[in-house]
């Protein structure tokens, strides 16, 4: 494989002025071009990824940390970024947490990761980082933006969606719909992004004189498997409810994967909402009405902004995105439901594992 040498020696020029040419900085003459491109040409020379980031002092890369790798919802996210980056010439570098720790120290060692591979810059996806974990960055906290998460030193670098509105909606649908007597499968209550949105779900809901500190709650992961656990404790509570808010789309279809096993039919029993409007949303059974979080737009504009501050560019940035819900065939009138209490007691019991 050739090499910027045999470049060089190819088209009698030393090697710096072989650099110049092939990274596109610095000046040249005319005829001295016409050659060292001819000698490129000739030797079917292709610089690498490495060569390429030591020519122009840039490594081309975006590190981009996430807390987890698995689920549906980080990954439309890592696709939405690589797919802009390509069309970019760039790349994309992912690091998520692992190893011992909390999930601070996860963060803090995974930027840390993408940073020693030289990364032009970082988007990062956690809220377990501190004030003092982005001011420890110097320098460098210049060359981030945080999706989904606001830092109070790089207010201009933080994207965020409004995800108490998300919440109102969520609770605004159920009650357009009738429903009043309504359960609620939050997340963990360690994030700031699950706290709004429950916050306004349960504001939206005590506008209209329902008092919500005799809402039946339960806290669980995010995960399906918590949207399952989550479901059978309901209706082992016996608790009377004609709909069951989850606070993402992935407790939600566990919590449908429940029901259906345990002989409730949604919409006919209960009717369910989820957050976020995941691809699962669309695919799960029945398909899962959901308040659609705009993700893509947040993710876009965010990216737009970083690099804009790595490489100069002029990419337009905005800052507000909408909010909406999909109905789909989980939801139905509360007039067309019976109540989980009463349902709990006839449903199947659930098939032995």
């Amino acid at each position: 494989m050739a090499t910027i040498k045999d470049v060089a020696r190819l088209a009698g020029v030393g090697l710096g002025t072989a650099s110049r040419v092939v990274s596109g900085k610095g000046s040249v003459s005319p005829a001295t071009l016409e050659r060292v491109k001819k000698a490129i040409d000739e030797l079917g020379f292709r610089p690498s990824h490495a060569a390429r980031a030591l020519l122009s002092g840039s490594s081309r890369m975006i590190g981009v940390y996430i807390p987890v790798l698995s689920g549906t919802f980080y990954t439309p996210i890592l696709q939405i970024i690589d797919t802009e980056l390509r069309a970019a010439g760039l790349h994309m570098v992912v690091a998520f947490g692992v190893g011992l720790g909390d999930a601070r120290r996860q963060a803090i060692d995974g930027i840390d990761f993408l940073l020693e591979r030289g990364c032009d810059g970082l988007i990062v996806m956690t809220g377990a980082l501190l004030e003092e974990d982005i001011a420890a960055l110097g320098a460098k906290r210049r060359q981030l933006v945080a999706l989904n998460h606001s830092f109070a030193g790089i207010p201009d670098q933080c994207f965020m969606v409004d995800h108490r509105l998300g919440g109102r909606l969520a609770a605004r649908t159920l009650l357009e719909h009738g429903h009043r007597d309504i359960a609620i499968v939050a997340g963990p209550a360690s994030l700031i992004d699950n706290v709004e949105r429950v916050e306004g779900f349960k504001a939206e809901l005590e506008e209209t004189g329902i008092d919500t500190g005799k809402l039946w709650v339960a806290e669980s992961d995010f995960s399906p498997a918590g949207g399952w656990a989550a479901a059978k404790a309901l209706i082992e509570s016996g608790n009377p409810c004609s709909a069951l808010f989850c606070a993402n789309d992935e407790m939600a279809v566990g919590a449908l994967s429940y029901f259906q096993e345990a002989g409730i039919r949604v919409p006919h029993d209960l009717s369910v909402i989820g957050y976020d409007d995941t691809p699962s949303a669309e695919f799960s059974a029945p398909r899962l009405t959901s308040v659609r979080m705009p993700w893509r737009e947040m993710t876009l504009n965010g990216l737009n902004a970083l690099l804009n501050r790595c490489y100069d560019l002029q990419r337009p940035v905005e800052r507000s995105f909408p909010v909406s819900v999909t109905l789909r065939a989980s939801l139905a009138q509360a007039g067309e439901v019976g109540a989980v209490g009463a349902v709990g007691k006839r449903a199947r019991r659930p098939k032995a594992a």
